[in-house]
């Protein structure tokens, strides 16, 4: 399942907040440039038919890729490819460049202050964050959460939007004291019935993306429709491969939206008889390595739910006992503000 949370436009605070930094439509070129850089508009409109909406994204495909467009031959493909970097700088930047870009991100809140001080404030943008664990171990109602989270005022990321079970989302926003009516009008929301369809469904959001500021991608399960799909060891390697494709981060750095993919756990035979809970994440290694974020979920006693940091570039190894399947998380003592690094 698809679900992508679209942003509104940011307080005041936000605005001060982040003045050092671009505003939101700096952070891709439209695809539309290349026609007064030269390009034919019949072109264009065949990358966009293809599901490249932004120079961005344009640079993150290969041009043996580029060339499979039907339409494009590779004299187009190369001089379509010079007029995108002419418009977006792919090349080397200074070390203040990369932290000004950094400055850029947005961390959203999961609504619970103890699982924030463990993520460094929240989930953050333009990257992929993973949460795996066996069933009713508190991963999808994260998801539900963080739609109904990233709308609350005092938000330190941006205003958002969200999906899945509607009847879900209602007390959340209950909760926080927000209309559920006007809460489930923001979300946009696709079911996927096969791998081919979900991957689809992933092509089509550029189009919207490059349209409206959105903040939130979520995709629960990532790994279930691939297990059903591709069955025996005689095609684990095919189902990698169109997994790694999936799993690219080219939305996520495109438009600095967040992603946030739930996975399933397999049985470890080889965890060994001195390891009480012998599970690991599903998808293996392709996984494994797409993930910036990777989280752990389990059931800790009666409705507590543990997440624990399994693998991130920047966060210490730790965990944090949230209550999320029974709704009673506390946000009346939230901080209103955290810092956005």
């Amino acid at each position: 399942m698809i679900a992508t949370l679209k942003a509104e436009e940011p307080s005041q605070l936000q605005l001060v907040e982040r003045e050092d930094v671009d505003d939101e439509e700096d952070l891709f070129e439209a695809i539309d440039k290349l026609i007064s850089a030269g390009i034919n508009a019949g072109d264009v409109k065949k990358l966009q038919d293809a599901g490249i909406y932004t120079c961005n994204g344009l640079m993150m495909y290969t041009k043996k890729n580029l060339t499979g467009i039907k339409g494009l031959s590779e004299a187009k493909v190369e001089k379509i490819c010079e007029a995108a970097e002419k418009i977006v700088n792919f090349g080397y930047i200074t070390g203040s460049d990369a932290l000004l870009r950094r400055k850029s991100v947005i961390r959203i809140t999961t609504g619970s202050q103890a699982l924030d001080e463990l993520l460094g404030g929240g989930i953050e943008t333009s990257c992929i964050t993973e949460a795996f664990g066996e069933c009713r171990s508190g991963k999808t109602q994260l998801a539900h959460t963080l739609c109904v989270s990233t709308q609350v005022p005092f938000s330190p990321s941006w205003l958002m939007k969200y999906y899945n079970r509607p009847d879900r989302i209602i007390p959340i926003a209950e909760r926080f004291g927000m209309d559920p009516g006007a809460v489930l009008d923001n979300i946009v929301y696709a079911r996927a019935y096969t791998y081919e369809h979900q991957y689809n469904l992933l092509l089509g959001l550029a189009a919207k993306m490059s349209e409206e500021p959105f903040r939130l991608l979520i995709v629960d399960s990532v790994i279930a429709l691939f297990r059903v799909d591709f069955t025996g060891r005689g095609e684990l390697a095919e189902r990698q491969q169109k997994l790694a494709q999936m799993l690219s981060p080219k939305i996520a750095e495109e438009f600095n939206v967040a992603v946030y993919m739930t996975n399933q756990v397999i049985a470890d035979p080889g965890g060994g008889v001195f390891i009480s809970d012998p599970k690991k994440p599903a998808g293996g290694h392709v996984l494994a390595h797409a993930a910036t974020i990777r989280l752990m979920f389990r059931k800790g006693k009666g409705e507590q739910r543990v997440c624990k940091v399994f693998d991130a570039p920047n966060l210490p190894e730790a965990e944090a006992i949230s209550f999320y399947l029974n709704f009673s998380v506390d946000f009346s003592d939230y901080p209103k503000s955290l810092p956005v690094v």
